[in-house]
């Protein structure tokens, strides 16, 4: 069995942060540069963001962690990612979901209650645009082709049933966000059912992602402050904060429970804005 893969999600408290933060980690152990979508919240839309990124890297995988995909236009959602991908050298994963905030899908226009049906309308054309084929009557292919043949790689995350289905259907694996690994258990069982009652070959790619902030009571509070902001909308905000991982040991804890799930890749999402977290993870985990 390969070792686990360890990613980073980047902060999204000051984007000009981010080029030190992806060079740092491109330097480093970790596999992946995660970026959240959000549209009515104060962060930087992920595409952009991680097209100037693929350039100041050379190694390290960028991912969207999810991007809110019924937000966008399905044809120029198809360019912007095939871009990416290119841009990139084929290091883009597309993570990809519904979202669930209604201040959101207002401020995009879309109605929050057709979003899901909305996004499983796009995997079909996006899939096509990938593969160089036509949009549609009377309008033919949209470039550029990605490097990765067929598109770069999809992860879904979500927790409702038909998410967890998507990955089956349209696919190449799932991202599941801060749960514990023995509720995360529950939820990977059940996407691999998905694949195999979809007829997939192999197995799909899972990955967890957790909390997690080290270094002084400043900074925990500060991840805690910033965790709880994001979080506000949900129910779940007060839960969700005191979940924060916030010792080395809590760290390598984590990891390995998610490991012994099955994960392939733990995404180590940091509410510091602190550079340095990086080198405090790497310390953490790899030495």
């Amino acid at each position: 069995m390969q070792p686990v893969k360890i990613g980073l999600g980047l902060p999204v408290h000051d984007p000009a942060l981010l080029f030190d933060w992806a060079r740092r980690a491109d330097a480093g152990p970790f596999s992946t540069l995660g970026l959240l979508d959000r549209l009515v919240f104060d962060s930087p839309e992920p595409l952009v963001a991680l097209a100037a990124l693929a350039g100041a890297t050379s190694r390290i995988r960028l991912q969207t962690e999810v991007l809110i995909a019924p937000h966008h236009g399905t044809a120029l959602l198809a360019k912007q990612t095939a871009t990416l991908d290119r841009l990139s050298g084929g290091r883009f994963t597309l993570g990809i979901g519904v979202g669930g905030r209604e201040d959101d899908c207002l401020a995009a226009g879309i109605d929050p209650r057709r979003r899901g049906r909305r996004l499983d309308e796009q995997l079909p054309v996006l899939r096509r645009l990938w593969a160089g084929e036509p949009y549609g009557e009377g309008v033919g292919p949209i470039g550029p082709a990605p490097v990765t043949p067929g598109g770069p790689e999809v992860l879904f995350g979500g927790f409702a049933p038909a998410a967890l289905d998507r990955v089956g259907r349209f696919g190449d694996g799932f991202l599941g966000a801060s749960l514990p690994p023995e509720s995360m258990a529950g939820l990977f069982q059940d996407v691999e059912k998905s694949w195999q009652r979809h007829g997939r070959d192999g197995r799909p790619r899972l990955v967890a992602q957790v909390n997690a902030a080290l270094g002084s009571e400043q900074t925990v509070e500060e991840a805690r402050r910033n965790i709880h902001a994001y979080s506000s909308f949900s129910e779940f905000a007060d839960q969700t904060t005191d979940r924060l991982l916030t010792t080395p040991q809590a760290v390598r804890a984590a990891v390995a429970g998610y490991t012994a799930i099955g994960a392939d890749e733990v995404m180590l999402y940091c509410w510091s804005p602190e550079v340095d977290q990086v080198d405090r993870f790497a310390e953490a985990l790899f030495r």
